[in-house]
């Protein structure tokens, strides 16, 4: 796979991702509620800012990024959100898409370094980086 491919499956899943985070924003239930609302909330806004960054890195470098919902979901390997989840649920969905884009980003890392690219590698481990920070995050809260 070539880096405007991988950058292109990036924005798709980062796009179902931010309509997950905001399904469990609106929809977490229970003792967790507030703690999980502003949780769901801080990563949806993590996410938008990513999304924009990876596009227009896409867009620089001569790639048209996916601007449809129809089109990210065909591309997507993330899955949305069944609005059905518990709030256990709704945290292991995220831990598990959090994982799943630190390998698509050290993925893209090393296609990117094969290709010369040091600007997408750079951008893709500044995400990577914060995602790992989540997914430490998320374990501790899920240790209980």
């Amino acid at each position: 796979m070539t880096r405007t491919t991988e950058l292109n499956k990036l924005v798709a899943n980062l796009t179902v991702l931010y309509t997950k985070l905001h399904s469990f924003h609106w929809y977490v239930k229970g003792r967790s509620f507030y703690t999980l609302h502003e949780v769901f909330e801080n990563y949806y806004n993590h996410t938008t800012e990513s999304l924009d960054e990876v596009a227009e890195r896409l867009l620089a470098i001569g790639g048209r990024p996916v601007s449809t919902l129809k089109g990210a979901l065909e591309i997507a390997t993330i899955k949305e959100a069944t609005e059905q989840e518990t709030t256990s649920e709704m945290v292991a969905a995220v831990f598990h898409d959090f994982e799943l884009l630190i390998n698509d980003l050290t993925h893209l890392m090393a296609v990117a370094e094969d290709e010369g690219d040091q600007g997408t590698s750079d951008l893709a481990l500044g995400l990577k980086t914060q995602l790992e920070k989540n997914v430490w995050m998320l374990k501790a809260y899920l240790a209980d």
